[in-house]
């Protein structure tokens, strides 16, 4: 298994995309759909419509990455997006579940400690 660390973000893409898109139309979906930077080392995750397919593209600093799993039997259990969100951010163990087969809507979170870095300032906060 891939290994990130905890600065690395996750970005789920909401919509179902094209899974014959290979590097290059996948960095465009990032770029241009989700409006984020494909570079960035954060992690893009894509799903067909029958939510059977996965596709995962980031950036190690040398190279760009594009990982596929293809479900022979099931789906994947996408998190529901709110009405024109087109990207859901997920923690490194909301990953996890959803690649092991747990459906995310039916998990449910404990409120604990976890140190939580905004963008425009940095505060701690239970999450």
């Amino acid at each position: 298994m891939l290994g990130w660390g905890p600065a690395s973000r996750i970005y789920l893409a909401a919509a179902a995309t094209d899974m014959r898109k290979g590097f290059e139309g996948l960095y465009a979906l990032v770029r241009d759909r989700l409006e984020l930077e494909p570079l960035s080392g954060h992690v893009f995750l894509f799903s067909n419509a029958q939510r059977n397919r996965l596709k995962l593209i980031f950036w190690d600093a040398s190279g760009l990455w594009v990982c596929a799993k293809r479900l022979e039997r099931s789906r994947f259990r996408w998190p529901a997006a709110e009405q024109g969100q087109v990207k859901v951010v997920l923690s490194h163990e909301e990953l996890a579940l959803l690649l092991g087969g747990i459906d995310l809507a039916t998990s449910k979170r404990r409120a604990w400690f976890r140190k939580v870095v905004c963008e425009e300032h940095s505060q701690a906060k239970i999450v």
